[in-house]
C-alpha cells in the first residue's frame, strides 16, 4: 500500500496526521537548521504509552538523539512525575536541548476502524489503546467510583478518573473513544507543561511536541498528528509556537 493510500485512511479521523517517520525527519531538520544543533546534543524523553506496539513502531531515526528517557505509563500520562522530569533534565548536554514528545495513542486499522489494530503474528484485531478502551467501558457502564485510586492499579485508576471528570463530554460524543483520547491528550499536555515549569534545565532549549500517536496494522506503521510544537529559549525565557512546521 502506498503512503498516500495509508494517509487517506488515517485522515478520515485525523486530517493533519503524517507518518511518524516524516514527523521525526521534520523535527531533526528543525533541530539542525533552526536551532543549529546536532541530534546528539538533544536528550529525548517520551511520554507515550508503554504498549509494546509503540516500541515496535518507534522510528529508528530517533536513535540519533540521546535517550529516550521514558516518562509515560498507560496511554502516555507522565507517571514518572517531577522526579522523572528532574532526572531527565540533569542528563542533557550543557549546550544542547531537551526534546519531549508526548501524548496518548489510538489504533486505526487499514479498514478505518478506530480503537483497534492487527498486531504482529495475530489473526484478530486487539484494542489500542487498551487502557483507554477499558476506562471508557467502565465509564459507560457506570463502574467508576469518583476519587477511587488504588495502589495495585494506580495508573489505570488515574486514567479512569480523567474520563470520569469529563463524563458527559465523552459519553455524548459521536465517537466516545475518539473524545476520550482528546480528554487524555489535554490532561497529558497540562501535566507536561506543569512539570516543565517546575524543572530547572541547564541547557539552551526545551522542545515540546504534543501529539496524538496513531498506531495501525503491522503493514501500515504509525502516524502522528502534532498538536503542539513549542520551543522554549532558556536564555531569553521565551516560548515560540512552531506548529506551522506540521501544517
Amino acid at each position: 500500500m502506498k503512503k498516500r493510500e495509508k494517509l487517506a485512511i488515517i485522515h478520515q479521523w485525523y486530517p493533519k496526521a503524517i507518518t511518524t517517520i516524516d514527523g521525526v525527519n521534520k523535527i531533526i531538520d528543525f533541530v539542525e537548521f533552526d536551532l543549529d544543533l546536532e541530534p546528539k546534543q538533544v536528550m529525548l524523553a517520551d511520554s507515550i504509552c508503554s504498549d509494546d506496539v509503540n516500541s515496535i513502531q518507534y522510528p529508528a531515526r530517533t536513535q540519533e538523539f540521546l535517550g529516550p528517557f521514558k516518562m509515560g505509563g498507560l496511554d502516555g500520562f507522565p507517571f514518572t512525575g517531577l522526579t522523572g522530569m528532574g532526572a531527565f533534565a540533569s542528563h542533557v548536554p550543557d549546550a544542547g536541548a531537551v526534546f519531549i514528545y508526548y501524548g496518548p495513542h489510538i489504533g486505526i486499522t487499514k479498514d478505518g476502524t478506530i480503537g483497534e489494530i492487527q498486531r504482529f503474528g495475530q489473526h484478530k484485531n486487539s484494542g489500542c489503546c487498551g487502557a483507554a478502551k477499558g476506562a471508557l467501558s467502565k465509564l459507560t457502564n457506570n463502574q467508576i467510583i469518583p476519587g477511587n485510586i488504588t495502589e495495585i492499579d494506580y495508573q489505570m485508576n488515574r486514567i479512569e478518573q480523567m474520563l470520569y471528570e469529563e463524563k458527559d463530554r465523552v459519553l455524548n460524543a459521536q465517537t466516545p473513544l475518539f473524545e476520550a483520547t482528546e480528554v487524555i491528550y489535554e490532561a497529558i499536555d497540562k501535566r507536561i507543561n506543569e512539570l516543565v515549569d517546575k524543572t530547572k534545565y541547564n541547557c539552551k532549549y526545551v522542545i515540546l511536541a504534543g501529539a496524538i500517536l496513531i498506531n495501525s496494522d503491522t503493514d501500515m506503521g504509525s502516524f502522528t498528528q502534532i498538536r503542539r510544537f513549542d520551543v522554549i529559549d532558556l536564555a531569553n525565557n521565551t516560548r515560540k509556537n512552531n506548529i506551522e512546521l506540521f501544517d
